[in-house]
This record gives structure tokens, C-alpha cells and sequence, in this order.
């Protein structure tokens, strides 16, 4: 159990290091859903399932779906 938590929060700490490295908008917001949803999946642990679903309908669902799109809507450094 100790070393399925320590795994989830290195890779916690690894999605926030690529969301802070990407210089491509879309790819830094995948990385920050992927902090959300494994930040879920930790309060599960901690016996918070109330805690956790919110936490991947809203931090890792709704929030990355609204980055998206309002970086679809802009134009990006690509084009």
C-alpha cells in the first residue's frame, strides 16, 4: 500500500514538473489533469470517496475541458 502511494505521488510530482516544461499549451493542460485525476485517486486512498469524485469530475474533467477550449478559441503560437 505505502509503495502504490509513493508511486501515485512521484507521479503527481512528475505531471506538475511537465506541465511546467511544456511549451505547448494543450500538452501542459494533459499534465495538469493527469495531477488532478492522480490527486483523485489519492483521496480515494485516504478513504475520501465524496472528496475524489469531485476532485476528477471538476479539477480533472471540467477544468481541463474548459482550458481546452479556450485555447482552441485563441490562436496559437503554431499556426
Amino acid at each position: 500500500m505505502i509503495f502504490v502511494v509513493s508511486f501515485l505521488v512521484f507521479l503527481m510530482l512528475a505531471g506538475a514538473v511537465a506541465a511546467s516544461i511544456f511549451e505547448d499549451l494543450i500538452s501542459a493542460v494533459i499534465a495538469a489533469a493527469l495531477v488532478s485525476l492522480v490527486a483523485s485517486i489519492l483521496f480515494y486512498f485516504l478513504q475520501a470517496p465524496d472528496v475524489a469524485m469531485a476532485e476528477a469530475s471538476i479539477g480533472a474533467a471540467l477544468t481541463a475541458a474548459i482550458f481546452i477550449i479556450a485555447i482552441r478559441r485563441t490562436k496559437r503560437y503554431e499556426e
